[in-house]
């Protein structure tokens, strides 16, 4: 093999245990914090499907099934869940009486501005020193990674 190739191999290898060690690291922070937090009744799973009913607010149950890759059962025992804590709100929809939008709580929207504050200051740190092009690859990468998951995951 020669440099070059070693060199690839390296990064791949690099780059393979990044984003293992970087989901670990993220979801190890967020229980952590949650544990010292006035939400300590939350699992770090049900902190990422606050946070996105607080990105997709006012939407229904399966547009939030879709995004999260659930099925319709596991989100609706999660949603109970989450509503019984307290920190979202199940809403009549008012152009369709059948359906129901998804919104959160007072307490709700407090968790998910914390959490999205954090998440901004992790990519801030990420992209620290990055010019535009640069983050135009890291976004695409990021793309190629999102397609390959939903590749893996429809199987």
């Amino acid at each position: 093999m020669n440099s070059t190739s070693d060199e690839i191999k390296d990064d791949y290898n690099f780059i393979s245990e990044a984003l293992i060690d970087i989901y670990d690291q993220i979801m190890r922070i967020e229980e952590s914090e949650i544990r010292k937090s006035q939400f300590k009744d939350i699992t770090a799973k049900e902190l990422h499907l606050i946070h996105t009913i607080g990105l997709h607010d006012r939407k229904t149950t399966s547009e939030v099934s879709r995004v999260l890759k659930l099925s319709k059962g596991t989100l609706t025992a999660n949603l109970n869940n989450l509503e019984k804590k307290g920190y979202i709100i199940r809403m009549i929809n008012q152009q369709d009486r059948r359906i129901i939008n998804l919104g959160l709580t007072s307490k709700g929207r407090l968790l998910y501005r914390a959490h999205y504050a954090f998440h901004r200051q992790l990519v801030e740190s990420c992209l620290k020193g990055f010019d535009g092009s640069d983050i135009r690859k890291m976004r695409q990468a990021l793309v190629n990674v999102e397609k390959f998951i939903d590749e893996v995951s429809s199987k």
